[in-house]
């Protein structure tokens, strides 16, 4: 009866069902109705081929949905955030037109001192800002935003490689051509930004905690690795190269949870003359010889078609749903060999009222304020305490004071939760996929559980008391649920050997696969992970660049 109750809230949510097939071959099919599957069907329907776009749950959005998963509380199920979406997208998909909207974080980061009254709260404001970490280091005050300006310029040059087709050549061939272009002004300091540990960069910049490790959060965000890890700073400026509107880096909450971006896309490409059918899980990708001939789904329904993009992983793709089709030795060795690690154990809970750090105020009538506005930083007050937590879970057992990332969406958003509740988003890590106690179970999951709660109380005493309910995915709930290989958000590690190029393996030209046909889509592609669309839309150009001879 639950499960009956949030098919169809999801459903509603997203304003797509189930439907019959309109026909029985398209021109092109895509496997999976993320956003990213969402985004290269549009772009291919927008140019008048004829697109069908599958999705094997009830409701679109892959890892960017809005699910009710406890009545009257709205969660942005898995992802949580926007930043990184493409500008050209929202242009040239028109999805401002079509629903999508967005609240500002003015106050972005908050990170309170466990066991004292002293916090470190960051906005918008540069004066504001200014005068909270010199709370802790004046030479860090003024530091900082030269700090950001020089990671900023860098996530500007960045951004003009995210909406391209990476070319052929290897990685430090890459490299040397952006620099010969001028994209890159200065090849050895990007190349030590892209290889070196987050706290080597921080430590050339800053002094003081909790700076430091707030600022480290951003470079082990989703990935399996300390700020000491070597190349932890590329997904520092990985985190910082989006924005939304005209403010460039910033991060927002979407109207209605993460499902707002997912359904602005899908709402784009059904005006457009996209096919979205929904509780379409797909069985296998038909060949014959080496070309790509359908799909077929678990109901046993053939579609056919000469062309096949996947938004699954690179894993699901190549090695789950060709059966029995025989890839290039060097290039399946390379997919079975592409890193899925994840730390990632995220919590979706409802409140009955708005929680209260220490002795900071809450807004008038227990309101939310500006502390409850931004990401949240828990058992972050230095970097060695995020390095501790990453080596427990590297030894196979799940951290004991795991870092914690809260936010609290509905502090700005009225259209989550009833009048004074709030739905609160906990991402947190490090846990292993398996650990060594054994498989994760409701048991095991629930102590974990209690154990965030706890912590939380240390800061935020009364937490638990205001706990409605929450939902739980471990790793293996993660990949069972959103199909993400191994519980990776960004449908695999964004280290330095799955970049550019590599991102999933060389052998092949980027978005391509050596059956004709057969594309990849999704975040397993370059540029990688985040609600970016990027990837959908890259592939969806080289498909189009070889429309005459797919016979299109």
């Amino acid at each position: 009866e639950y499960k009956s109750y949030l098919r169809m809230v999801s459903a509603s949510l997203c304003n797509i069902t189930s439907k019959a097939l309109r026909k029985a071959k398209y021109d092109a099919i895509v496997i999976g109705g993320g956003h990213n599957g969402l985004v290269a069907g549009s772009y291919l329907q927008k140019t008048g081929v004829d697109t069908l776009v599958l999705e094997k749950r009830h409701v679109v959005g892959g890892a960017a949905v809005t699910e009710e998963i406890i009545p009257g509380y709205k969660f942005s199920r898995c992802s949580y955030v926007l930043s990184l979406l493409r500008p050209k997208i929202i242009q040239e998909l028109d999805l401002i037109k079509h629903g999508l909207k967005w609240y500002y974080r003015d106050h972005n980061s908050f990170t309170p001192i466990r066991g004292s009254n002293n916090y470190l709260l960051m906005s918008s404001d540069e004066t504001f800002t200014r005068q909270q970490i010199a709370k802790f280091s004046e030479s860090d005050a003024e530091n900082f935003f030269r700090y950001e300006a020089w990671l900023s310029k860098y996530a500007r040059h960045m951004d003009k490689l995210l909406d391209v087709v990476p070319p052929g050549e290897s990685a430090l061939s890459y490299f040397r051509l952006l620099e010969a272009r001028g994209i890159v002004p200065d090849l050895h300091e990007f190349f030590d930004l892209l290889t070196a540990p987050a706290t080597k960069i921080l430590d050339r910049w800053f002094e003081s905690e909790p700076l430091r490790a707030t600022l480290a959060t951003d470079a082990v965000i989703g990935a399996w690795q300390s700020p000491s890890t070597p190349g932890s700073s590329y997904v520092l400026l990985h985190h910082v190269m989006g924005g939304v509107g005209e403010r460039e880096g910033a991060w927002a909450y979407v109207e209605g949870g993460m499902g707002g971006v997912s359904n602005a896309i899908a709402r784009s490409g059904l005006s457009l003359g996209l096919d979205i059918k929904t509780d379409a899980e797909v069985q296998c990708i038909n060949i014959d010889g080496d070309k790509v001939r359908g799909v077929t789904l678990t109901d046993g329904t053939a579609i056919e078609s000469n062309v096949v993009l996947s938004n699954a992983t690179p894993k699901v793709t190549l090695l789950d749903l060709l059966h029995d089709v025989s890839l290039p030795d060097d290039y399946r060795k390379h997919i079975q060999t592409y890193d899925y690690t994840s730390p990632v154990f995220k919590l979706n809970v409802a409140l009955d009222r708005t929680p209260k750090f220490g002795d900071l105020k809450n807004g008038p009538g227990n309101t939310a304020g500006p502390q409850h506005q931004g990401t949240i930083h828990l058992n972050s007050e230095t970097t060695e305490m995020v390095d501790a937590a990453f080596t427990e879970a590297n030894a196979g057992v799940p951290s004991s004071r795991p870092v914690i990332e809260m936010t609290m969406p509905s502090s700005v958003d009225p259209t989550l939760a009833p009048d004074g509740h709030h739905c609160c988003s906990f991402f947190i890590q490090y846990v292993p996929y398996s650990p060594k106690s054994g498989p994760w179970t409701t048991q095991s999951k629930d102590e974990f559980v209690k154990k965030v709660f706890s912590q939380v109380e240390e800061y935020c005493p009364g937490f638990t008391d205001s706990v409605v309910g929450y939902d739980a995915l471990s790793p293996p709930d993660l990949e069972e649920v959103f199909g993400l290989t191994g519980g990776n958000i960004f449908h695999g590690s964004m280290g330095l050997d799955q970049l550019f190029t590599q991102r999933p393996s060389y052998l092949c030209p980027s978005y391509m696969t050596p059956i004709t046909g057969l594309f990849l889509c999704g975040s397993g592609t370059h540029p990688g992970g985040g609600v970016m669309g990027a990837p959908g839309r890259n592939c969806s150009k080289v498909v189009l660049n070889h429309r005459k001879s797919l016979n299109v």
